[in-house]
């Protein structure tokens, strides 16, 4: 059996690795795959008509664009961006535009508008979730600050979770616990969306 120490260091070891892997990336791979990844999120949105998807600005070498953002918006869908607020679960905020947000802590972009609350989550029909890795079973590795963790069992029970990583990024087995919250779907640049865990077995959708 792992013992609980031995887990976070299994954890710790992956996210140096996968941190370390994500600074070697070049700029005409990251925009191969942001274009790739706003084709995927479209084509999904086009199928499954969400209102409103809670999704995120990509910084620190995370796969994704803010005209991943802008396409959803330009298919009528409202998004929702988080706002960092200590240990708490994350606020949100509409997004509206490149003009919406600002610089804020740990280099991060967000949004400037009205802050509307944590449980504004519930409010999604579909959450794209920022991730280091994910494996087969929907278990998602972040950075281990804790944000979505403790921000997620505020989504609505029908939301999809989908956790957007790159193609080496979905993995077949992470160290995870029972309590972890696990991803329904991943969106890679070269598979596009993909069901895990009791969601389709890897298979795409």
């Amino acid at each position: 059996m792992t013992s609980l120490g031995e887990l976070r260091q299994s954890k710790s070891e992956w996210r140096r690795v996968l941190e370390e892997r994500r600074r070697t990336i070049d700029e005409t791979t990251r925009s191969a795959e942001a274009g790739s990844l706003r084709s995927a999120v479209l084509g999904w949105a086009e199928r499954c008509s969400p209102r409103v998807v809670a999704a995120y600005v990509p910084v620190r070498g995370e796969p994704g664009s803010t005209a991943l953002l802008d396409a959803l918006r330009a298919a009528s869908c409202r998004v929702l961006l988080p706002v960092v607020v200590g240990a708490a679960p994350l606020d949100w905020a509409d997004y509206t535009g490149a003009d919406s947000l600002d610089r804020a802590r740990y280099g991060l972009l967000e949004p400037n508008g009205p802050r509307l609350g944590a449980a504004e989550l519930g409010a999604a029909d579909a959450v794209l979730v920022p991730a280091l890795a994910v494996d087969e079973r929907g278990v998602r590795l972040g950075r281990g600050a804790g944000h979505y963790d403790r921000s997620l069992p505020l989504a609505d029970p029908a939301a999809r979770l989908i956790a957007v990583v790159r193609d080496a990024e979905f993995v077949a087995e992470l160290p995870g616990e029972e309590h972890d919250v696990r991803m329904h779907a991943v969106i890679t640049p070269g598979r596009g969306l993909v069901a895990v865990g009791g969601g389709g077995g890897g298979h795409a959708v």
